[in-house]
This record gives C-alpha cells, sequence and structure tokens, in this order.
C-alpha cells in the first residue's frame, strides 16, 4: 500500500509539474533599449582585463563621505552571499552603495556550505508526497537560480554528476522517476539528462563504491546532475565585481550603532568603526540592509533591543577526505542515514567533501565541529564504501550555521522556511535572511526592490544580475589554462636566495584559471616576474603569488583571509594550511608594511582560526576515539622561519 502510495504521488507531481510552467514561466525578462545600454556598460568595467578594484583607503573614503544631506542609496550591512549580491544587484542598477562586513567577505557561513549549487531533491520528494505546491515552487525556482548561478561564474562553478546508490530493484525505481521528475522541473534549466548504471556500469563510474555487504547487493545506480562551486572565491568575486561596478565595499568594518532621523524616528544610517585602524566614522544612507546571516537578529536588536527573533541556527558540519574516497567528477549521495538524513560524498578541489549534519545551534563567530557529528558522517558514509573509512584520514573539518528564517510578521512560529525572508520592521532597515546559496542573486534583487521601494530610491534601469558575469568569468574558456602552461614559468626562490624556474605545471595552471578567470595571468605574471612561483604547501597547486595578488587585487586583509577565503587550503587540509602560514605571513607583511608586532600576532590568530578545524591531527586518540584538542602540530611550525618552500 505503501509503494503503491508513493507510485501514484510520482504521478500526479508529473502531471503537476508539466502544467506548472504555465504559472511558473522560466523568467527570461525582455531589457529595454536603456537597460540593454546600461548593462554593457556595466559589463565592459567588470570584463576589463586591466580594471582595478579600488584601494581599500578609497573605498573608506568613499563611505567617510557621506552626510545627512548627501547620502548612500543603500548601505549593506553583511558581506557574505547576500550582502555582497545587494551590494552588486544595487550598483549595477545605478544606485549609491557602500558595504561593510565585520570580519572578511564569505568569513561566516558563506564559506562553510556543501559547495553545491542545487534546486533541492530533498525538497521535491517532499512536494510530492506533502502535496506541497509551496516546496514545489522552492525548487522551480532554485533550478532557475542554479543554471544562472553557474553562467554567471564558469570559472568557479560546474556542472557535477551525483549517484545515488540503490539495493533493491524497487530503490531504483523510485529514483529513477523521482530524479526524472527533478529533470522534467528544472526544464530549459536542465543540465545534463539523469540515467539509470547497472551495478557492473556503476563500479567503473565509482571504484570505491561497495557492490555488496550487510546482506545486500547493489541493483545498479542513478546519477543525476546539480551543480558544484568555490563558495568563498565566488563570494570574494562578487565583492569585487561590486566595487567594479561603483559600490564601496569594506571588509573588517563593523557597524556598533544605527543614525535615526530625530523627527520621523527613521534609519539613516551607520556608526562603523574599521577594525583593523580601529578609526570610527559615520556613514549615512536613505536605506539600510541588513544581510548578516547567522547575525542579522543582532543588528536588529541595535535599533529594537525586544525585536522578536528570526533567526533558527541549524549547524551543518563537513569534513574532507583524501582525493581516493571518490573519483574525479562524480559524486556519491548517501539517499537515507539511520536517522533519515541525506549525506553527500562529493570530489572538491582534488579532495572528497563529506556531509553535511543538520542540528541545533547557537550563534559563534567560529563554530567548532563535535567530534559525534564528525563520526556521524564517517559512519554513514562506510556502509556505502569498499574502504576502510578512518578517522585519521580526515584532512580538516568545520562547522557553518544555517540562518533558516522565521518571518517576524506571521502570526506563529511553526513554520521555520527554507526559503527567504525579506521585511522592514522598522523604517529605513530592511532585513535579508534565510535562503539557501543558490539563490543568493533572487535574494539580492528582492532585497534592493523592497529597498527601492522604502527609500523612494531612482535606480537607472532594471536589475541586470541575472545576465552579468562576475569579475573572471566573461570570455572564460575552460582550455585557458593551456595558455598559462605555455606561455609562462614559476620563478622560485631558493633557500639560498637564488632564483631559478620552473614549470607551470598543468595543476597550477588549471588552478589558477579556474580561481581567477581570466585575470589568472596577472597571477602567472607575478609568479613569473617576481620569483613568487613556489607553491605554499606540497601536493597543493596554491602559488605564493597568489598571496601578493589577494593583497593588492582582493582586498586580502590578513593570513586568515588567505587560507581561509582566498585560497582553501584551511578548509582542505588544516596541517598543510599550518604548515604555509608563516610564508604567508611573510608575504602579506611585505604587500602592507606589517611591524614585527603585526607579524606576530597575524601568526597566532591563523593559529587560533585553524584550531577550529578537527582535522585527525588536531584531535586526541584512545582506542580510535577522540578525546580532546591537540594543537602542539602548529607550534612548532608558527614559532621557526620557514623550510625549503622549493615545490
Amino acid at each position: 500500500m505503501a509503494t503503491a502510495t508513493r507510485l501514484k504521488g510520482f504521478g500526479a507531481a508529473f502531471v503537476a509539474a508539466a502544467g506548472a510552467y504555465g504559472a511558473l514561466s522560466i523568467r527570461d525578462p525582455i531589457l529595454s533599449e536603456n537597460d540593454k545600454g546600461d548593462i554593457e556598460n556595466v559589463r565592459r568595467r567588470i570584463a576589463d582585463i586591466n580594471a582595478v578594484v579600488p584601494s581599500r583607503e578609497v573605498q573608506e573614503s568613499a563611505l567617510m563621505g557621506t552626510s545627512a544631506i548627501n547620502p548612500l542609496d543603500v548601505l549593506v550591512v553583511g558581506g557574505g552571499a547576500t550582502g555582497c549580491g545587494v551590494a552588486l544587484d544595487a550598483a549595477s542598477r545605478g544606485l549609491r552603495v557602500g558595504l561593510v562586513e565585520r570580519e572578511d567577505f564569505s568569513s561566516g557561513t558563506s564559506s562553510r556550505s556543501t559547495k553545491l549549487i542545487h534546486g533541492g531533491v530533498r525538497y521535491l520528494e517532499k512536494a510530492v508526497f506533502n502535496f506541497d505546491y509551496g516546496q514545489l515552487k522552492l525548487v522551480f525556482h532554485a533550478l532557475e537560480e542554479r543554471k544562472q548561478v553557474i553562467q554567471n561564474a564558469p570559472h568557479l562553478c560546474h556542472a557535477l554528476p551525483c549517484m545515488t546508490p540503490c539495493f533493491n530493484w524497487f530503490d531504483v525505481v523510485y529514483f529513477w522517476l523521482g530524479l526524472k521528475l527533478y529533470d522534467l522541473v528544472a526544464g530549459p534549466r536542465l543540465l545534463h539528462l539523469s540515467r539509470y548504471y547497472s551495478a557492473k556500469e556503476s563500479v567503473e563510474l565509482f571504484p570505491t563504491l561497495a557492490s555488496k555487504g550487510k546482506d545486500r547487493s547493489l541493483k545498479g545506480t542513478v546519477v543525476y546532475y546539480d551543480g558544484q562551486m568555490n563558495d568563498a572565491r565566488l563570494n570574494v568575486g562578487l565583492a569585487c565585481t561590486a566595487a567594479l561596478a561603483g559600490a564601496a565595499v569594506l571588509n573588517h568594518t563593523e557597524v556598533i550603532s544605527f543614525i535615526k532621523d530625530e523627527a520621523s524616528e527613521r534609519i539613516i544610517g551607520a556608526r562603523v568603526r574599521d577594525n583593523l585602524s580601529g578609526k570610527e566614522f559615520a556613514t549615512y544612507a536613505k536605506v539600510v540592509v541588513n544581510a548578516a546571516g547567522p547575525f542579522c537578529d543582532s543588528v536588529r536588536k541595535m535599533v529594537d533591543k525586544d525585536a522578536p527573533s528570526m533567526i533558527c541556527p541549524s549547524s551543518g558540519v563537513h569534513i574532507v577526505l583524501p582525493d581516493y574516497y571518490s573519483p574525479e567528477g562524480m559524486g556519491l549521495i548517501v539517499p537515507k542515514t539511520k536517522d533519515g538524513r541525506v549525506v553527500f560524498m562529493l570530489p572538491w578541489l582534488g579532495r572528497t567533501v563529506a556531509g553535511t549534519t543538520d542540528s541545533n545551534t547557537e550563534i559563534t563567530m567560529l563554530p567548532e565541529p563535535h567530534e559525534d557529528e564528525i563520526q556521524f558522517i564517517l559512519d554513514a558514509i562506510s556502509d556505502y564504501l569498499n574502504v576502510k573509512v578512518r578517522r585519521t584520514d580526515v584532512l580538516s573539518a568545520w562547522s557553518g550555521i544555517r540562518p533558516l528564517a522565521m518571518d517576524p510578521r506571521a502570526k506563529n512560529t511553526e513554520s521555520i522556511s527554507r526559503d527567504h525572508v525579506v521585511c522592514e520592521d522598522y523604517p529605513g532597515l530592511i532585513t535579508i535572511t534565510g535562503g539557501k546559496w543558490t539563490t543568493y542573486r533572487s535574494m539580492a534583487e528582492d532585497a534592493v526592490d523592497e529597498a527601492i521601494k522604502s527609500g523612494k530610491l531612482s535606480p537607472t534601469n532594471a536589475c541586470l544580475t541575472d545576465r552579468l558575469q562576475i569579475v573572471g568569468g566573461d570570455g572564460w574558456d575552460p582550455a585557458s589554462f593551456t595558455v598559462l602552461a605555455q606561455q609562462y614559468v614559476r620563478m622560485k626562490k631558493t633557500y639560498g636566495g637564488k632564483v631559478v624556474p620552473g614549470a607551470m605545471d598543468s595543476a597550477a595552471a588549471k588552478h589558477l584559471a579556474h580561481a581567477y578567470g581570466t585575470l589568472a595571468e596577472r597571477v602567472a605574471t607575478i609568479a613569473q616576474n617576481e620569483g613568487l612561483g613556489k607553491r605554499l604547501a606540497h601536493g597543493y597547486p596554491f602559488l605564493e603569488a597568489e598571496v601578493a595578488y589577494c593583497a593588492r587585487h582582493e582586498y586580502c586583509e590578513s593570513a586568515v583571509d588567505f587560507i581561509a577565503r582566498r585560497c582553501r587550503l584551511a578548509f582542505l587540509d588544516t596541517d598543510a594550511a599550518g604548515r604555509a602560514l608563516p610564508r604567508i605571513v611573510q608575504i602579506l607583511s611585505a604587500e602592507h608594511k606589517w611591524d614585527k608586532s603585526r607579524q606576530k600576532q597575524e601568526l597566532q590568530k591563523g593559529k587560533e582560526f585553524l584550531q577550529t578545524f578537527k582535522s585527525s591531527k588536531n584531535a586526541q586518540f584512545h582506542d580510535g576515539k577522540h578525546t580532546g584538542k591537540d594543537q602542539s602540530y602548529l607550534k612548532p611550525v608558527l614559532n621557526t622561519v620557514p623550510c625549503r618552500w622549493d615545490w
């Protein structure tokens, strides 16, 4: 009976999905001639390979230069995906925009995602069996945005096949029908068609997949496609693109209070502090957009300490394992764990990322994964693999906080939304929260639309971001790495100070092409001309030249900014990041003219940051079980000068 009901649900869903295109047609707005001219002007500024983002000093001066009679149109609080998306959207509409971020761009939730750009297979399943049209609309919308994100940042995003193992024939039929429905709902935004593979074919595609075990045998797999991204670099790219579009973006700058108009009680700006210099100043704006993610309630309570909470925080833990756990170019989905959750195992930047958990948590600046959550993920994937899954293989582990949203205007709080919420519960302060990475662009569009209404703003054109590629994306070619490999060399300084040439090998060239897009040659030029061509860590393609480039052109202001967000070494391999830290500080010190005290401070902050990543070497064991923290492996690294950097 249950089986028949589930299959009937699919039949109804196919009919609903096929008929829904009338009400939920894929948006392809027709631009006016004026809008076409505007988007070409913005595109030219962003795509210019000689364009340079304004310096931090210029950006700060722009924010300081505002006043009550000469305000910004929009001030954005928060430099995550949504906040930077809002800044880019508003700036590309011709509005005068500022953005402040307490830490670094993507320092919070936006750098700690599953790295998937997805429509939500689970939400589609709920829509089908709960006959929930609202969930179906969420999936339609997310699939529309999924393709858009990939098109807007082709160097940082790509389609990824994901394999769903089936150990009985009912599962084969069930997942095949469900994923065909997922294809149907995607419509013209489909990445690639899903398909069934036999058990033999599946093992050939995914050699570590277990074909037998625990009184069951693999009947086959269903492979479907979603998108994958380098989340933090995409976020940093959005910030730099917004800067090129005219927004004044400033990281390491926090709001300490809001400014109200005494007569109308409307928010007209904020008092902010540059956390690098300690300088405080006022920035005025017609509208303030609160895009602080999990911390949006803290921002709201600056205005009204009794404001009802909007955020129900949820913790998502991920771990990184060696590359041999999954083949390059194929992910694995554990559709149902022992407690009913879904776990992904995906190839990412030459390693394997696995997760995630979903549990209640406290909101903190640096959330840490609990050992039982790490063990849960290891246990979940071990049932599906033919390799021994070991805690000692964990190269890095991190926790991120999902800001699940509740609308403060709702009459009850029983429905916590996976969709986003935009509200103005205090005049002049608009809050945007909830949603997910995949839909950041449309979330930003909704927030800017609301800001325009609230502040009676006068944009020069309609929203352009649905067809606006971020910096490095316009004209990018997947084969562009060959130019780097053939035309550049990596000049490396040996331990004795001699500069020797080294090949720009395919691994380094591909990394630069994907991380920086059409701007990769700038980084290669630094590697060749300034003797910064060595690798930062053995076994990884990250180059010393990237540290200098990011300090000059990507607002990289600290060692943690680099190891966590500009390159992803902290997330890929905590131990390798610890070994690279002294050299990174050395290069940043030369770029930013740090004194000895600041260098020491950067080493210490980097050490403390890496302690929140629970790799196998960042833990103690007894009989194979984790018993506590041990960061001694970092101490000798951080208190000595670098050894030979000749990789």
